[in-house]
């Protein structure tokens, strides 16, 4: 998908003071950025950031950082922080989730959330791409490390949830508040995202799962 040129994007991530630029000079010492001790909360492929925007303020005592692999993308979440829709306990930045490890030490991070990522179900071959897959939980258990952490998922792809839901089982991880229908479950709570209004508009079930890691 061909992603618009936003005309205001440069100068936004160049004056927005909750971009972080370089992400991998702050590796151990996220502390400092925030300022305090607080336990962090990453979004990858945080999009427009309307999750993390309500995230933050609902939740004053977590540090939020935002995820994204698109400049032209994360803007309009930059945008949210400047104008006073966030809390003061959110920055984000631009990367590859593959490049997380150089971004953050061993326990820094605290919980994952992926909503409506790229479900890749066309092709049998691209399941390795999908954030779910063992690869991706190698990953996210050595950035947990000893103590732990969790995973929440949100997808409106049955087909993805279905291969997030063995993935996950598979490597030993505990399942917690699995909904196959989200938004009619009486799980309470929920924020929604962009897509996820645009998808419970059309009456589409929306998949969560929550996954718990612990060595």
């Amino acid at each position: 998908m061909r992603i618009r040129k936003k005309p205001w994007a440069e100068a936004e991530l160049a004056a927005n003071k909750a971009i972080i630029a370089e992400p991998s000079l702050y590796k151990g010492k996220w502390r400092e950025v925030f300022g305090n001790d607080n336990p962090i909360h990453i979004e990858i492929g945080c999009g427009k950031g309307q999750f993390l925007s309500k995230m933050s303020k609902l939740n004053p005592d977590i540090n939020y950082i935002g995820i994204e692999r698109e400049e032209q993308i994360i803007v309009t979440a930059l945008k949210k922080s400047r104008e006073g829709e966030t809390g003061n306990n959110i920055r984000f930045f631009v990367e590859d989730v593959a490049n997380i490890l150089n971004v953050f030490d061993t326990g820094e991070v605290k919980r994952i959330y992926s909503n409506f990522s790229d479900p890749w179900h066309r092709k049998k071959k691209w399941a390795k791409r999908r954030l779910t897959h063992k690869n991706f939980l190698n990953l996210y258990e050595a950035l947990f490390g000893e103590e732990g952490g969790e995973l929440f998922l949100k997808t409106d792809n049955r087909i993805f949830f279905e291969f997030s839901l063995n993935e996950i089982a598979d490597k030993g991880w505990r399942l917690h508040n699995i909904s196959l229908d989200l938004h009619n479950s009486g799980f309470e709570g929920n924020i929604m995202t962009e897509y996820e209004e645009k998808f419970a508009a059309m009456g589409m079930p929306i998949y969560r799962l929550e996954g718990y890691y612990r060595k």
